[in-house]
């Protein structure tokens, strides 16, 4: 407790001194958001495993530990081979590079967008489109009860802006790419605002990763507003170093007939946390959510997803799939509010885990609260390791038991991987899984 206590007034004192530099650079609104942000953040507690939505992911490591924020951009911890590495093919001019959470101008090119798609750096474009980030930043990642979305928005500073305006769409995927390079312990605050105005359609890949081995905690935030009529695709991709600790949460509002449909994948991070939240605002909403999350060694993943039904004829799925070996530990905890009045509600819901090891565990919880009639809801969760005989199938036509094994693993994933439409990022988190699955195999 005196070591949480110890760390939140470090970053209480953070947030002090960031607000004095900015203040002379930023706009009246943000000053007064980042200010009222971290005022609240001061009077809140890290959460403790005593929280029952924290119940079972102890913040312990993250809180013994003391991390930097930067706030000068060194781009050349990035050589131009790894960019290459990291980015993706297709998203070329249609990119936002962020570095030890700093802009990296000379690393994106958004020429691929066309004049009419905002894409830009938040602590930048702010002062071109003033009113229309001012009205919506802040407005779902509600920090009066989350200190961690509280600490992200009182140290706003650079970050990604993308807006689609009404009736467009993009041809090429906008990649949002967050690395950490350093070989400091370095803590950087992403916040991203995604709005896809009326009739329009994006695809969206947000990139976390990192180049070294060094501890380092990213606090995420993410606001994805889609209007009516509008469809988003949204990748997230967790694929920092196992000493990571990401702390992440993403909130979506759905306008009348819009499509939202998210794959989020996590493999990285010595303590690894996604909160996705949903609102269905009008009716004929239509959602889809996936996740997959790969975890070894003494690993901990925790993913909380939240949709809420508020008017009639929405529809929504989710698939959730975890892989567990060695040691590690996952979290799913998946919610469903079908609220009175949303009738002909469609929801379904699923967690599947599949364990690799007698040591690894998963804490899973899918809730369903339905105060409507006439809805067709159902939710399920199931744990259970590899089969014995499609493993002896395997090997009895000369495949080794480890291959055999590491097989039916990936096959277990690529149900998930295999809808992705981009076709370098499919490969990328191909090659992703099958490396960390051979190091657990080697391990083991």
């Amino acid at each position: 407790m005196a070591q949480a206590a110890k760390e939140k007034e470090n970053y209480s004192a953070a947030c002090r001194a960031f607000n004095r530099t900015r203040g002379g650079i930023d706009q009246p609104w943000l000053i007064e958001l980042r200010e009222t942000a971290g005022q609240t953040f001061s009077q809140l507690d890290f959460p403790t495993t005593r929280d029952e939505e924290w119940k079972y992911t102890s913040l312990r490591p993250l809180l013994s530990s003391q991390f930097r924020q930067m706030l000068d951009l060194d781009s050349g911890t990035l050589p131009a081979d790894q960019m290459v590495k990291l980015g993706l093919p297709e998203a070329e001019r249609s990119r936002l590079v962020f570095i030890n959470g700093i802009f990296a101008p000379e690393l994106s090119d958004t020429s691929g967008l066309g004049a009419e798609v905002v894409a830009g750096n938040l602590g930048e474009v702010v002062t071109e489109i003033d009113s229309f980030v001012a009205g919506r930043l802040g407005r779902l990642a509600r920090f009066d009860s989350d200190a961690f979305t509280a600490l992200n928005t009182a140290l706003i500073g650079d970050g990604a802006v993308v807006r689609i305006p009404a009736g467009r769409s993009t041809a090429a995927p906008i990649q949002l790419l967050f690395v950490t390079t350093t070989s400091e312990q370095v803590v950087s605050y992403p916040r991203i605002l995604i709005v896809a105005e009326e009739g329009s359609a994006a695809t969206i890949v947000e990139s976390y990763l990192s180049t070294r081995a060094e501890s380092c905690f990213t606090n995420a935030v993410t606001e994805v507003l889609v209007e009516a009529g509008a469809a988003v695709d949204h990748y997230r991709l967790q694929l920092e170093n196992e000493r990571t600790f990401h702390i992440g949460s993403t909130w979506v509002s759905q306008g009348r007939s819009s499509i939202y449909r998210s794959l989020a994948v996590s493999l990285g991070g010595e303590i690894a946390r996604h909160t996705l939240g949903i609102k269905h605002c009008d009716e004929l909403a239509e959602t889809s959510i996936d996740g997959l999350y790969v975890v070894t060694g003494r690993q901990h993943v925790d993913n909380h997803t939240s949709i809420d039904h508020t008017s009639p004829r929405g529809r929504s799925s989710q698939l959730y799939k975890g892989i567990l070996d060695g040691k590690g530990k996952a979290v799913f905890n998946g919610k469903i509010f079908v609220r009175e009045g949303a009738l002909l509600t469609d929801a379904r819901q699923l967690n599947r885990n599949l364990l690799l090891s007698t040591e690894a565990a998963v804490d899973t919880k899918p809730q369903l609260e339905i105060l409507a009639d006439d809805v067709r809801c159902s939710h399920g969760a199931t744990v259970g390791q590899l089969a014995d005989e499609e493993v002896f199938y395997l090997t009895s036509r000369g495949i080794r038991p480890e291959r055999a094994r590491a097989l039916l693993t990936f096959g277990f994933a690529e149900d998930l991987i295999g809808r992705i439409k981009i076709g370098s990022l499919r490969h990328q988190l191909d090659r992703a899984v099958l490396e960390k699955l051979h190091e657990s195999l080697e391990v083991n």
